[in-house]
């Protein structure tokens, strides 16, 4: 039992001068940022400061760059929470040397070096490749959503974004007018020297408003392009498969639907009374076919399949509103109903609407490349809802990470062996284009799963298999599964570890939240470093 209390006396000063080393143990991570920082070249953060001359002494670029990337390793995004722990957390005491710098400059420092974030991340790579990490047997390939700092409420079609740039143009005439009248003498808005009142937003709403509107006239064009060229891909399908040409794949929607189907049914038939000939032939001529005879035209299975296809284009024709539908037509029909075809956001016009497994989002798709050891080789930032179309430059990004750092160390852990990719990645050109090796699903995670072991492989392809059945047949094997099953044990753990500290992006633009998912994955790698160092 305690006899008393211990004295708490806060007015005592300090009989000796504080120091800071002696604030945080030894092997706290703010040391090894602050030698990592040290060893790396930060020339292009000290490129864009001017020493000398007038004025207050600036902050150390190098102590600014240590403070943003442990705040990103805290999950401390926000240059105000960053200023409030300066204050209060004594790690970021540390890091700041007591001398805390206000939110502005931080999110002005974040701001202007987002090229400087790449160089960064590659440097960061080096060093992780140089701790005997980054092991690249194989390299998995994901995306993941990340909302953007704006608000899925505030997109707008192309009619309301029309209507406000009109009253922008409108209210600026007006303001024009009124300094004229001011300039001459006249009744105006004060004194002639103020800015008038409406034009001191400094929202830049106005701004925002008319790249809105730019980025909605550009998804319009791309959307009409798009339409226009698979209008003419489907009409030259049409007339290869009225010519007599076999067809691979389900027909496209649109105004030569019908016409196809009807060739491909008339096709069918021609091949089965083809087939009803030559067996009525063989038996006038009084010898016995060879093989089960045919079965008559009503019973066709291919007939019959062929009619059903004819009769879907038919029911689809006489829909209202069927007439030039695209291949995207079900998901058009799917859309609220409140919403326009093609929409921008006001507060990020370049961010976009992102359908998840649990709902939609206003956001970007992530793209990482990960290593077998859970080290993060290249990020990407896309607009686009699909990851097919981001696979090959993550694939070449990886690839180009690898050179580097091969050519650094000389390691044969430092070339790739296979990439791995779920089936959002599967298309032949995916499948075909240049590269290293991969094993990319052909279907989704629990189908695949399924149908490896129920169906598996234990002979050779069949000759003149295309690419996409070879990649079937190898995904069955017992070299393929066992290989698939890394995907998810390799890349999953790294979306995770980033997304505890990026999971919601607080720059605006396409650029900005590159720069900023490139100094969370630069976060992720130096935690990565640092924990495997602590636990050897």
């Amino acid at each position: 039992m305690a006899k008393s209390y211990r004295v708490v006396q806060r007015d005592q000063p300090f009989l000796l001068p504080p120091d800071m080393r002696d604030w945080l143990p030894a092997d706290h991570v703010v040391w090894f940022l602050l030698e990592t920082v040290e060893a790396l070249d930060t020339s292009a953060f000290h490129a864009r400061r001017r020493l000398g001359g007038a004025g207050t002494a600036g902050y150390d670029p190098d102590m600014l760059l240590a403070l943003l990337v442990y705040a990103y390793c805290q999950g401390v995004r926000s240059s105000r929470q960053i200023e409030r722990r300066c204050l209060t957390d004594v790690a970021f005491r540390v890091l700041c040397a007591q001398v805390a710098p206000d939110h502005a400059t931080i999110a002005r420092f974040r701001a202007e070096h987002e090229a400087a974030f790449a160089a960064l991340f590659t440097q960061v790579l080096q060093v992780t490749a140089a701790a005997g990490l980054v092991r690249l047997g194989t390299v998995a390939i994901d995306g993941t959503k990340i909302p953007a700092n704006a608000s899925i409420d505030a997109n707008r079609g192309q009619q309301w974004l029309d209507e406000q740039v009109r009253q922008i143009v409108a209210e600026a005439r007006q303001v024009d007018e009124a300094e004229e009248g001011t300039s001459a003498g006249g009744p105006g808005d004060g004194d002639g020297e103020r800015v008038p009142a409406r034009l001191r937003d400094r929202s830049h709403r106005a701004e925002r408003i008319r790249r809105a509107a730019q980025e909605v006239a550009e998804q319009t064009q791309r959307r009409d392009q798009a339409q226009r060229e698979r209008e003419d891909a489907a009409l030259a399908r049409c007339r290869r498969s009225e010519a007599g040409g076999p067809m691979v794949g389900r027909i496209p929607d649109g105004p030569h639907r019908l016409a196809e189907a009807q060739a491909h049914l008339a096709r069918e038939i021609a091949a089965h009374q083809a087939k009803l000939d030559r067996n009525a032939a063989i038996l006038a001529a009084g010898r016995r076919p060879m093989g089960r005879p045919p079965v008559p035209m009503e019973q066709s299975t291919r007939v019959l399949r062929a009619r059903r296809v004819v009769q879907a284009a038919i029911d689809a024709q006489a829909r209202p509103g069927a007439a030039g539908e695209s291949g995207n037509a079900a998901f058009k029909h799917r859309k609220p109903k409140h919403l326009p075809s093609v929409v921008a956001n006001t507060t990020d016009p370049q961010s976009r609407i992102m359908p998840t497994r649990k709902g939609f989002l206003q956001g970007y798709n992530a793209q990482l490349a990960v290593s077998a050891d859970h080290v993060i080789l290249a990020v990407s930032v896309s607009q686009s809802t699909n990851d097919q179309v981001s696979f090959v430059p993550m694939m070449q990004a990886a690839q180009d990470a690898a050179a580097c750092l091969h050519a650094q160390t000389g390691s044969g852990d430092h070339l790739i062996g296979t990439v791995l990719a779920d089936a959002g990645y599967a298309s032949d050109a995916n499948l075909a284009a240049a590269g290293p090796d991969r094993l990319i699903a052909l279907a989704r995670g629990r189908d695949q799963s399924k149908a490896a072991p129920g169906e598996p492989a234990e002979t050779p392809p069949l000759p003149g298999a295309t690419i996409r059945q070879l990649m079937a047949h190898r995904l069955r094997t017992e070299e393929g599964r066992t290989l698939y099953k890394r995907r998810g044990a390799t890349v999953e753990p790294a979306i995770g570890n980033l997304k505890t500290i990026l999971d919601r992006f607080s720059r605006r633009g396409l650029n900005a939240a590159l720069g900023e998912l490139q100094l969370a994955a630069t976060a992720c790698n130096l935690l990565k470093i640092y924990r495997v160092a602590a636990a050897a």
